[in-house]
């Protein structure tokens, strides 16, 4: 099918970050999941030279990386007014807290997860800084606003709402007020709730399975 979209995920990975996008875009799509080894099958590494997922297949569009599949989901799918309209200022603010997910964000929570610690002499040739100066912006933001790019919900919050949450989840990023009103928030929305409920099984089903 010309229009197949197609989903290449792994419950246990970002993937749930491209499942959650498409409950919200609303269109029908499948769900490959793949399996650790699998990843680096001749098959997939066709799809994703990385061997990594989340990835989606839109008829012969190829597109990975988390945030890069929420933005291009959002354009493609513009009825579901998940992006400002093309051409609107409201696209600074969406594309800067978006990649910021996708920069600072991603690399601050590696980095903690992973107990790297920059020197603080070296602080300045990091993109990020220092973590504690990307949660201070974070919940400078939220302070501001309701979702991350102002008073509506976009693409962007399902992106920077997943990292702050599994953040939280997995003692990388602190509990603070902030960012629990707005994981609260986003993760209510119906979309979230069934991509997590989908995953949730799935994993269930995967530790059955052994």
């Amino acid at each position: 099918m010309a229009d197949e979209l197609v989903l290449y995920t792994n419950p246990m990975s970002r993937g749930r970050i491209g499942r959650w996008m498409l409950e919200e875009v609303g269109q029908p799509y499948k769900a490959e999941i793949l399996e650790y080894p699998s990843m680096k099958s001749p098959e997939y590494l066709a799809i994703n030279p990385m061997g990594k997922v989340p990835a989606v297949r839109h008829g012969d569009t190829i597109v990975t990386e988390a945030a890069a599949i929420c933005a291009y989901l959002a354009d493609a799918f513009p009825g579901a007014g998940l992006a400002p309209p093309s051409g609107s200022r409201l696209r600074g603010p969406y594309y800067r807290w978006l990649f910021f997910g996708a920069g600072p964000i991603e690399a601050a929570n590696t980095n903690k997860a992973l107990k790297l610690v920059v020197p603080a002499e070296r602080t300045r040739m990091v993109g990020y800084g220092t973590q504690e100066e990307v949660l201070a912006a974070l919940e400078d933001q939220l302070s501001r606003s309701e979702y991350i790019a102002g008073d509506r919900f976009t693409a962007a919050d399902v992106y920077v709402g997943s990292h702050i949450g599994s953040g939280m989840m997995y003692g990388v990023i602190d509990k603070r007020p902030a960012f629990e009103r707005y994981c609260g928030l986003v993760g209510a929305r119906p979309a979230a709730q069934r991509a997590r409920e989908i995953d949730d099984k799935l994993v269930a089903d995967q530790r059955k399975a052994g």
